[in-house]
């Protein structure tokens, strides 16, 4: 993948933003995460700033940024009023709404049945992002933690077959991936 200049200053900024995070089961600096669906994203024709959305997919939701702090990075860097607008609007789609910390009352279950109501809702180049998303992280989970794999792929089956307004080819290597490891676990599963 080949970023321009902006889209490097860009990611070093969310990288500084994500600090010291580290992927859950490799270990590796969480920046890889966003670098791997940005790559995956720019594999497929593109209707805006699919890669933006994708290197910050996870900024508002696991960092202390705002969306009014990034729009102002954003329009220090050259981005206009429109390609800012559709970058927020993306981000803002992909940040989780219903969390622990806003809703201690509800159980995981339930924050993710609201989380999939929403999704469903989302713009269509914010679920190409989530494809890629779903992608990097069903393969990371499949790998490292079967067990939470099942969880996972459950919540993901709440609304994948409802999020097919984005890149449909991104969309199908999505359904295909998800459905194989779907179809693996349960193969796996005990008598």
């Amino acid at each position: 993948m080949e970023l321009t200049d902006r889209q490097w200053q860009l990611f070093d900024f969310v990288k500084q933003m994500h600090g010291s995070q580290k992927r859950k089961y490799s270990g590796q600096p969480y920046y890889t995460h966003l670098l791997s669906v940005a790559d995956r994203v720019s594999a497929y024709p593109k209707t805006g700033c699919e890669i933006e959305i994708a290197l910050c997919h996870d900024l508002i939701e696991d960092t202390e940024c705002s969306l009014a702090t990034l729009s102002s990075l954003l329009m220090s860097l050259g981005y206009g009023i429109a390609e800012d607008a559709q970058i927020l609007a993306g981000v803002d789609d992909l940040t989780d709404k219903y969390t622990t910390i806003k809703y201690p009352r509800l159980n995981r279950k339930q924050r993710k049945q609201m989380e999939a109501a929403r999704i469903i809702l989302s713009r269509p180049i914010a679920q190409t992002v989530k494809y890629a998303d779903i992608i990097d992280n069903i393969q990371s989970i499949i790998a490292e933690d079967p067990s939470f794999a099942k969880v996972y792929l459950a919540e993901i089956d709440q609304y994948i077959w409802r999020i097919d307004k984005g890149n449909p080819a991104l969309y199908a290597e999505c359904c295909r991936l998800f459905t194989a490891a779907y179809e693996s676990l349960q193969r796996k599963r005990p008598a």
